[in-house]
This record gives C-alpha cells, sequence and structure tokens, in this order.
C-alpha cells in the first residue's frame, strides 16, 4: 500500500467545530498523514494552508454539498482543499436503492454529476451506508446493481463496516467490485446497528481480509459514534493498521 493512511473528519467534528486547527495538529501528532473532509466548502483556503503546513494530503473529501448547492462552487471548493476526488455520502433517498428504476435515477444523477465534474478536474464517487446493501436486484446487492449503470469514470468508496451491517461478505463484494473501488472507510464494532464504534482491530470486522481484498484502496478510518475517547480509539487505530501493512 503506497498511499498514507486517512481519517475522515466526521470521526471527529465536534472537536473540529470548536478548534480546527488543533484537531488537525493533533492528528498529525497520531501519525495520520492524510485527511478526508466532510464539507469542503468550510474555509478550504485556510482548511488547505493548514493541512500542506502539516504535510497533510487530503485522500478525498465527501461532498453532500453537491446535492445541494450551487455545483460550480462546491467544485471549486474541492479543487482547492486538495483533491480531485469527490465523494456523494448519501443524501439519495433510501427507496431509490430498492427497485430497478430508483437506481437507473440514481446512476443518472452521479453520471450527471461526474460529467460536469470533469470539466474542474475532479472525479466523482459514492460511498455506501447500509441501505444500499440490504435491498437485492435480480439477487444482487443493491450497490452492485448501481455499479452496472455508472459512468466509468464513477468510483465507489466502500464503508466495509455498513456494508456488513447490510449483511455482505465485504471480501467478496469487494472482489465482485474491484476496478471501481478508490477507497475504503475501515471501521469496526459489533457489527450491530445503533451501537458505537470501536478502534479498528478491537471489534467484529474481519479487517485483514478486507484490506487483502482491496489492496490499492485508501484507508480511511471512521468512526461514527464512539464509546470511549475518540482519539485514543484514532491511535490505536493507525497503530493497528500500521502493523498490519507491515506484515
Amino acid at each position: 500500500m503506497s498511499t498514507p493512511i486517512s481519517v475522515q473528519l466526521y470521526t471527529v467534528r465536534d472537536a473540529l467545530a470548536a478548534d480546527r486547527d488543533a484537531v488537525l495538529r493533533r492528528l498529525a501528532g497520531i501519525g495520520y498523514a492524510a485527511v478526508e473532509p466532510f464539507d469542503p466548502t468550510a474555509d478550504p483556503e485556510g482548511f488547505r494552508r493548514v493541512a500542506d503546513d502539516l504535510g497533510l494530503r487530503v485522500s478525498a473529501t465527501h461532498a453532500y454539498a453537491l446535492l445541494t448547492k450551487d455545483t460550480n462552487a462546491v467544485l471549486d471548493a474541492i479543487a482547492t482543499v486538495g483533491t480531485d476526488l469527490a465523494i456523494v455520502p448519501g443524501g439519495i433517498p433510501h427507496e431509490e436503492f430498492t427497485t430497478a428504476d430508483g437506481l437507473r435515477r440514481t446512476a443518472d444523477l452521479l453520471n450527471g454529476l461526474a460529467e460536469r465534474a470533469a470539466g474542474h478536474g475532479v472525479r466523482i464517487g459514492y460511498h455506501n451506508h447500509w441501505w444500499e446493501i440490504e435491498p437485492r436486484i435480480d439477487g444482487r446487492h443493491a450497490l452492485e446493481a448501481l455499479a452496472d449503470l455508472l459512468a466509468p469514470e464513477v468510483f465507489l468508496e466502500i464503508d466495509t463496516y455498513w456494508a456488513a451491517v447490510g449483511g455482505a461478505d465485504v471480501p467478496a463484494l469487494l472482489g465482485r467490485l474491484a476496478g471501481r473501488v478508490v477507497a475504503l472507510h475501515v471501521k469496526d464494532g459489533p457489527v450491530v446497528k445503533g451501537e458505537p464504534h470501536t478502534a479498528v482491530g478491537a471489534g467484529a470486522m474481519p479487517v485483514p481480509a478486507v484490506l487483502a481484498a482491496a489492496p490499492d484502496a485508501w484507508r480511511v478510518v471512521e468512526l461514527d459514534e464512539c464509546a470511549g475517547d475518540v482519539f485514543a480509539a484514532l491511535a490505536d487505530s493507525h497503530a493497528y493498521l500500521t502493523l498490519l501493512e507491515a506484515r
């Protein structure tokens, strides 16, 4: 794996809102060399300046704002924060993943965004939760059926934990989606909806098998909720993944 371990900044959203620069310094101190923002429109120039000063790469950014704000302005902000990968992290009605017609509408939306983003030098991706995995379309997870409808340039960021919660054999799913998967959300826990996450390596996820199934994808640590100290969990996650990748 040639890319550094990244962290989705939603994990530290409360601390980030209080003191962004201090949080980025703390993450860099833990050893993270890349970050994945969740709102590129929040002071993109200032964010880029601090990230550059700390030597932090921007692996990608989530960009829900692509669905709610002026597309050109959001794409400009994405370029400013320092990445060419923009990920739609939801915001599409869950019901659209339960029918073939809904998947076609979703693909049309993402393909249209990708066409517009290309003019800004940005690629569009999609990030799953469990609701794109649980429904079956012609015997396959809805996300797999969606992938067949996406333009070649549209990529996937697979949230490995939510894929497992949705009922997927995650390593097998990654194998079937090979070529589409640019990034993984690597998280751990009891694999139960509504339960807090743990440090990576401390839960029920088969992390080594998951990572082996997508060896070239970005590893992006995320904890949606954490029962203990989130920075301690992030440090433990980084240490575990670093050791695992060194084997």
